[in-house]
């Protein structure tokens, strides 16, 4: 039985994805590493300061270290988002709808705390969220399970009766791992990824989520 419903938070909860790119390049650009946007993927999934330690190992640059780098793009997209993200369409109803279960509510994302943190208060989220949790506060990022777990212990739920929502593949294996059912929200241009296949559910959108995916 669903007892907790787990958020992601990029591209789910706030159309914030897109901006993760433009923000790498711009600050890139400025510290003059030979960063290309064809060249992120080797980085897929790993967490802002893994990417640039990533940056450094490969693509070494003279002047702020990798961890400086990594702040200056967590400025910048923060800066972005509050000016450019919304909150996705049907989030809001979907959160509504929670509540109004009675049901605990929960963000896991892979994003720093204080972009989490920072974001989620801006858009007027926080105070419907019981948990709000980062991947940097557990050993391992997506697709590793840890901070869906980590979230769960916090709710106080077992993950046997969690249900993540996420738009991403590693967001989704994470959650398998980790036991819980998924429900998927892929961006348009991976909705037909076959590897979505694996999830419990599949939506268009948030505002396609109902009550009886919940049964």
């Amino acid at each position: 039985m669903i007892q907790a419903v787990i958020f992601d938070m990029d591209g789910l909860l706030l159309d914030t994805e897109p901006l993760w790119g433009t923000s790498m390049l711009e600050v890139a650009g400025k510290n003059n590493i030979p960063i290309t946007r064809e060249k992120f993927r080797e980085t897929t999934g790993l967490r802002i300061y893994e990417v640039t330690e990533h940056w450094a190992a490969y693509y070494p640059w003279e002047g702020k270290s990798a961890a400086d780098v990594a702040e200056e793009i967590l400025d910048h997209i923060i800066a972005s988002a509050r000016d450019n993200a919304t909150v996705m369409s049907g989030v809001i109803k979907t959160l509504e709808l929670l509540k109004q279960k009675g049901l605990k509510i929960g963000l896991a994302s892979s994003s720093p705390s204080r972009m989490i943190n920072e974001l989620v208060a801006h858009f007027g989220l926080t105070h419907y969220f019981d948990v709000i949790t980062s991947a940097d506060v557990v050993e391992l990022g997506k697709p590793h399970p840890a901070v869906f777990l980590h979230c769960a212990r916090s709710l106080g739920v077992r993950p046997t009766d969690c249900m993540v929502l996420e738009d991403s593949v590693n967001g989704m294996i994470a959650a398998i791992a980790a036991r819980m059912k998924v429900t998927v929200i892929p961006a348009s241009h991976d909705y037909n990824d076959p590897r979505f296949l694996l999830a419990d559910n599949k939506l268009v959108s948030m505002d396609d989520f109902n009550e009886l995916l919940l049964r």
